[in-house]
């Protein structure tokens, strides 16, 4: 991402001093946000970084939070999950049809878009790898390991990452 960063501003510094650009930047950068989204998008499910609106759910019972958090993981990876379906229809199209970036680059389409579906795959897969083994924690009579698995980090446990990450400092 910070490369791509770079990369635009060199190229709007281009355009504006010299009148010249590099051809692309736009397109690599677009990559880059599409590639770097799909494949962190597991990594924040397993740090437990997505975002969601507590403002009442820290004052339900423990059964609710945790029914709660495993509705809004299974719409979340199911959400993903249609959207690599329909990926995958458009990667195939452009597999088939030879399509390519109508930039300077003339990159072969099917080639982002396969790494983009890889990463929503393996999104998909540690998902319910996720709900699962949360599934297996409350059958197992362990709710609060299952909360802790699902559930978003509170504030008290954000604080105090926080302070551990600023003592091993």
């Amino acid at each position: 991402m910070l490369a791509a960063a770079l990369l635009i501003g060199v190229d709007v510094t281009l355009r504006k001093v010299l009148d010249a650009s590099i051809g692309g930047a736009d397109e690599l950068a677009g990559y880059a946000l599409a590639l770097g989204t799909a494949w962190s998008l597991g990594a924040a499910l397993l740090d437990r970084a997505h975002i969601r609106i507590d403002s009442l759910y820290i004052h339900f019972p423990r059964w609710l939070r945790l029914a709660l958090d495993f509705f809004g993981i299974a719409l979340f990876v199911a959400f993903f999950g249609l959207i690599a379906r329909h990926g995958w229809s458009v990667a195939q199209q452009s597999w088939v049809s030879g399509t390519r970036s109508q930039s300077a680059l003339q990159t072969p389409t099917v080639i982002p878009q396969a790494i983009w579906l890889v990463g929503l795959a393996v999104f998909f897969l540690v998902g319910m790898a996720l709900l699962a083994h949360a599934a297996v924690l409350v059958a197992r009579s362990k709710p609060a390991q299952a909360e802790k698995a699902i559930s978003t980090r509170s504030a008290a446990e954000e604080v105090e990452q926080e302070i551990r990450e600023i003592r091993e400092r």
